[in-house]
């Protein structure tokens, strides 16, 4: 293992450190994930959350110290120094684009299929009726293209976004400069842009990386293909995570 102290550990939320359910609501992470990157950020030069999730959902669900950055809806939001939640100044400017698109989202779609409004971005799930696929996913289209919003793909959701360059990739490309180590755990097709940031930064900096799928049967193929290492879902992300925290003293002797 590389020295803790110049290596970041990166991961996802949903799909991650939490399992994917019905109500995007309702999601908690796996118990003992709290502790663990508790322990990660008392051992690791870094240790973040990267995520499509609020700051303020992430903060709430994890409850963890302050020294685990917390990276919400894609990048659009980071946590600060003291937990304050920052915001991209130019992604501010699309709020009420988003609320407005979220509230005909929310009259154009029957009640069973969920939107999900997070302030700066909008997501469509169809988990809960599959059939209703084809008809949400056109509608978040329809809105995405009449607001200037941006339909990314998930695991059976669509999400708009304001068209900006900020992803998962801008904001592990921001966070790992001046590591010698780092590694991101994903599960979703949101989590290429870290990969590939990794592979950039390992390319060009010489960064020693690794990529984690922690993938399911719903898994879209891309994740096992792009990743170095795979394992089965958040039980086996946490399984990592423990890993790393228990033998980082390990590396220093």
């Amino acid at each position: 293992m590389a020295d803790p102290s110049s290596t970041a550990i990166l991961t996802d939320f949903d799909g991650t450190l939490a399992p994917i359910i019905t109500d995007p609501a309702a999601v908690r992470p796996l118990p003992g994930i709290g502790p663990t990157l508790n322990r990660l950020a008392s051992q690791f030069g870094l240790v973040a959350v990267v995520s499509g999730r609020p700051v303020a959902f992430l903060s709430e669900r994890l409850a963890v110290v302050d020294e685990v950055a917390l990276v919400g809806l894609y990048g659009f939001e980071r946590s600060g120094a003291r937990g304050e939640v920052i915001v991209e100044p130019e992604a501010e400017k699309w709020r009420s684009v988003v609320e407005h698109a979220a509230r005909r989202l929310k009259q154009e779609l029957p009640a069973d299929v969920t939107v999900e409004s997070k302030g700066l971005t909008v997501a469509v799930h169809w988990r809960s009726v599959p059939a209703m696929a084809g008809i949400a996913a056109a509608a978040a289209e329809r809105v995405a293209a009449s607001t200037g919003l941006k339909a990314h793909p998930g695991r059976m959701n669509l999400e708009l976004r304001p068209p900006m360059d900020i992803d998962k990739g801008s904001a592990v490309g921001a966070l790992v400069p001046g590591y010698s180590a780092a590694c991101f755990v994903g599960d979703d097709l949101g989590d290429l842009p870290a990969f590939a940031a990794l592979d950039r930064a390992s390319a060009a900096e010489g960064i020693f990386t690794v990529t984690i799928a922690a993938v399911d049967d719903e898994s879209p193929p891309e994740m096992e293909a792009a990743a170095d290492v795979v394992v089965s879902g958040p039980q086996g992300a946490l399984d990592v995570l423990r890993w790393l925290a228990d033998h980082a003293a390990d590396s220093r002797r």
